[in-house]
């Protein structure tokens, strides 16, 4: 459409609104002259009508320029003559109410503002709703167009910032290289040590009684080992601390003799007279034990020596008052203390026994109070009593492994 033909259509469109404005002054006019009741329905007669003819002219406008206009224009000019069409109505409206207010009483102004404002709020409803209508209208063809371009633009943005991250990491210095390695590589370590450790556990799991028991048994022999290491370590230093106590005693051996030293002359005296000369491996007074005469005794004169002393009148120990096994890792040694009432004295009688045959005639026949002892000597170290009327283990069970006094003793049962 040419610009003069716009001009010639604005010039008819204005013609049209000044002939509509001096119509409705007329009416108006006109209605002024009337009486009041009559005055007010004229008035909204009037009103309607110049609504209503202003909203045909307006559709007729809109409806040629859309006859006219290609698509892309039709849009602009329904947008034009959507706002034109405001505005007039909005023109309108406030003149209307102008003059109302000048000419009717307060009342009458706000039935007359209700009105106004009711219309206005029509008109602005249907205009919505038309042009909702005709935003629904448009072909498909443009929203898929529109949104391939609103996809494309998406993808392109997307390109240009992986383009831009891959860019800057390529321009990373060798030292973050190198710690993005070292992470790399730590974090593969630890993967690899959770995931043995994990399979470590569900193998452990998995495993079979029979290898359970061949680990218990390399626990146990293990244990056993470090027991003996560790026992043959502490004998070595309880030997050594034997020597150098006997060394100290024999350098700290007061120069006066014992009172008992007579005692002790005369019992060796006695037992050699009897028993025989070399019956006795050695004699002492044990000053570290109240100066006690002590009697070594062979292993086969023992039980005559004890029984000299037991029954000899002169002598008559009568009374056993202790009775122990010793282990010294080197032999076993078998402790009797015997006490005279008749001597109003008392002396130890030792015997040293082969520590991996421990045997040695038992003294129940001649103290019954030997009974028991030989039984805990028997059950803690191991050393057999023959002729004992009833050698038994008293503390632990007949089945019990190996005996615990022992210096190399380990216990069957590591658990245990």
């Amino acid at each position: 459409m040419s610009e003069k033909e716009d001009l010639a259509k604005q010039k008819a469109e204005a013609a049209a609104r000044a002939k509509a404005v001096a119509l409705a002054r007329k009416e108006a006019k006109a209605a002024a002259e009337k009486p009041e009741v009559e005055m007010d329905i004229a008035k909204q007669k009037a009103a309607a009508a110049a609504k209503a003819k202003a909203a045909a002219l307006a559709k007729k406008q809109a409806k040629e320029e859309a006859a006219e206009k290609p698509e892309v224009e039709m849009d602009i000019a329904k947008q034009k003559a959507a706002a034109a069409a405001k505005a007039k109505a909005a023109a309108l409206a406030k003149k209307q109410a102008k003059e109302e207010a000048g000419e009717k009483p307060e009342v009458e102004m706000d039935i007359a503002k209700q009105k106004a404002a009711a219309a206005a709020k029509a008109k602005a409803a249907a205009l919505a709703k038309k042009k909702a209508k005709e935003a629904t209208e448009k072909p498909e063809v443009e929203m898929d167009i529109a949104k391939q371009k609103a996809a494309a633009a998406a993808k392109a943005k997307a390109a240009a910032l992986a383009k831009k991250k891959a860019k800057e990491a390529t321009e990373k210095p060798e030292v973050e290289m190198d710690i993005a390695k070292q992470k790399a590589a730590a974090a593969a370590k630890a993967k690899a040590a959770a995931l043995a450790k994990k399979q470590a556990k569900e193998e452990a799991a998995e495993k079979p009684e029979v290898e359970m028991d061949i680990a218990k048994q390399k626990a146990a022999a293990a244990a056993k080992a470090k027991a003996a290491a560790a026992s043959k370590a502490k004998a070595a230093a309880a030997a050594k601390n034997r020597t150098a106590a006997q060394e100290s005693e024999e350098a700290d051996t007061p120069s006066e003799i014992s009172p008992n030293q007579s005692k002790l002359d005369q019992i060796v005296s006695a037992i050699e007279s009897h028993v025989g000369h070399g019956a006795l491996l050695e004699n002492y007074i044990n000053r570290l034990s109240k100066d006690v005469p002590t009697l070594v005794a062979n292993p086969d004169t023992y039980f005559s020596i004890a029984k000299f002393l037991r029954y000899d009148e002169q002598l008559d120990f009568s009374y056993l008052s202790e009775l122990h096994g010793t282990d010294f890792e080197s032999h076993m040694e078998i402790y009797v203390h015997l006490h005279s009432f008749k001597m109003n004295q008392s002396v130890a009688l030792k015997v040293k026994l082969d520590r991996d045959t421990p045997v040695i005639p038992s003294l129940v026949p001649l103290w019954s109070g030997a009974n028991w002892p030989e039984c805990e000597a028997y059950d803690l170290l191991g050393i057999n009593f023959y002729e004992h009327p009833d050698l038994k283990r008293i503390l632990l069970g007949e089945d019990w492994k190996g005996y615990p006094l022992r210096k190399d003793y380990e216990p069957y049962d590591v658990e245990v």
